[in-house]
């Protein structure tokens, strides 16, 4: 059976408290109880010196008086006893009763010896509760004191004996008040536990009802209604905050997914339109090469969507491995420039800053600063308008180099600059993958930046230009300092694992 918090904190705090209570009680009941009993043989204690006094005709005499003495002996001894509220009687040496003041309360007219061999013992008076064993009818506060002579020589015993019967009642009301005390104090106790059980299961409930609509399928839920500090006020922030990531995540990827298939399924409509054109005679052969060209193309276009697919299941699955080395940043710009010469010459750009004399060496991986620079300059060719410019530049900046390409025309909003480097992002999404790419490019230039030891960042100016800039180290780091992808054995490397594809700042 499933057990709440609630209840179980309930169960916990009622058996403290109970267990706790009784502690309390036993204790304050032994307590009074031997404070009520001191008090008794206190009081005790007091009547018998008045008695023995009234008695010393005994202990002189060792015998009985007769007649009127004896009567006004016994209208003593009820005095004393009315007065003290107890009661009396005299034993000989051996322990026989030869006088009582109350006679009825008396079961027996002997005392065991053991009692009587006890208060002889003792320096005053010898205390006890009971009832003699049978000598008393019922169970009482017994003070015993030894009488002698003036030689010393015993006469007997006297017994001042006070009811029990009070310590019984007080017992009862004692047990009454203190079991009504009790319940009193369990019934607010569980009302204080059931309002504060409320105020932090009710947070929690509210966050499991969350994460269970979330696991079923609901990204949109989150926890409402939980504010303030404290553990559970930052469990429900952390859900909203982990909702948010995966929603967003969500969100990109059945887009990511939507456009990859139109990217996939419009190139291919065109090339199977323009084969079929060619097949059945459509498009006269004169022009059979002008259409060629354009299958050539789309294809060119489906085989960049293929690699950078590619290249993120790479990065996300680690099989990337850094192989740095020095090399002239210069020679790898030259190069991605050449790649692309017919693209810029189609598009009628023009090329400043390129230079084959200078010589500016970096500690990187060539092959992914080579794939860096291309992705940044394939998305300046997309851009920059017909006539417009691309430049590049290269500056030693203390123990880095600043590497820029910069291109004309429309640039990027704002709005958008804080996102363009986010997987999956496309400022335009009105304009379709064919303007605007998968939204992959750029966020594998920002992995691949980091995992070279630098970073990326983006300027704007919209309606003018735009400018990627990125730094490399001119040395290798310190040993553990270069940002590499985990090792073959699993162990990480020294920047966050690219596989979670977040920017690094």
């Amino acid at each position: 059976m499933r057990k709440s918090v609630s209840v179980a904190f309930f169960s916990l705090m009622s058996t403290l408290l109970i267990f706790g209570t009784v502690i309390m009680g036993s204790s304050e009941l032994v307590l009074f109880s031997n404070y009520f009993a001191q008090e008794r043989y206190d009081v005790l204690d007091e009547v018998v010196n008045v008695a023995q006094r009234t008695a010393s005709h005994l202990v002189q005499e060792a015998a009985l008086p007769e007649g009127e003495e004896l009567e006004a002996l016994n209208t003593k001894l009820e005095l004393i006893g009315e007065s003290a509220e107890v009661y009396l009687f005299f034993t000989d040496c051996d322990g026989n009763v030869v006088l009582a003041s109350d006679p009825e309360n008396l079961a027996g007219d002997v005392v065991e010896a053991s009692v009587l061999e006890k208060s002889a013992k003792a320096k005053e008076n010898y205390h006890v509760f009971g009832t003699l064993d049978g000598v008393l009818t019922e169970k009482s506060y017994i003070s015993v004191r030894e009488m002698r002579r003036e030689s010393g020589e015993c006469t007997g015993y006297l017994f001042l004996c006070s009811s029990g019967d009070r310590l019984v009642e007080f017992r009862r009301e004692f047990f009454s008040n203190f079991f009504l005390s009790a319940c009193l104090m369990l019934l607010v106790a569980s009302v204080l536990t059931k309002v504060m059980m409320h105020k932090l299961t009710d947070p929690i409930q509210k966050v499991t009802d969350a994460a269970q609509r979330f696991g079923g399928g609901d990204l949109s839920v989150r926890v409402e209604g939980v504010d303030g500090e404290g553990e559970v006020a930052d469990l429900a922030r952390t859900f909203n905050k982990m909702a948010d990531n995966i929603q967003s995540n969500d969100n990109s990827r059945g887009q990511f997914m939507g456009n990859i298939a139109h990217e996939l399924r419009t190139p291919m409509t065109t090339i199977k339109g323009f084969i079929d054109g060619i097949l059945d005679g459509t498009i006269p052969p004169d022009m059979q090469n002008h259409y060629l060209q354009l299958v050539s193309e789309e294809t060119g276009r489906l085989a960049r969507l293929i690699q950078n697919m590619l290249d993120l299941s790479k990065l996300e699955s680690g099989e990337y491995q850094v192989n740095a080395r020095m090399f002239n940043i210069w020679e790898t710009l030259t190069g991605v420039a050449l790649s692309a010469e017919q693209r810029i010459n189609d598009g009628m750009i023009d090329i400043d800053g390129l230079t084959m004399d200078e010589k500016v060496l970096v500690y990187a991986d060539p092959d992914l600063i080579h794939q860096v620079a291309y992705n940044l300059l394939d998305n300046a060719i997309k851009f920059t308008p017909a006539g417009g410019t691309i430049r590049f530049g290269v500056e030693r900046l203390g123990p880095e180099v600043e590497v820029s390409i910069w291109n004309s025309g429309q640039g990027i909003s704002p709005e958008a600059l804080p996102y363009v480097f986010q997987r999956f992002y496309k400022e335009d999404q009105s304009r379709g993958l064919h303007a605007r790419g998968a939204g992959l490019g750029l966020n594998i230039c920002k992995v691949l930046v980091n995992l070279s030891g630098g970073q990326i960042r983006v300027e704007s100016k919209q309606g003018e230009w735009c400018r990627f800039v990125f730094t490399l180290p001119v040395q290798p780091p310190n040993p553990g300092g270069m940002k590499r992808l985990p090792d073959e054995s699993g162990r990480p490397g020294a920047v966050e694992d690219p596989a979670s594809m977040k920017p690094v700042d």
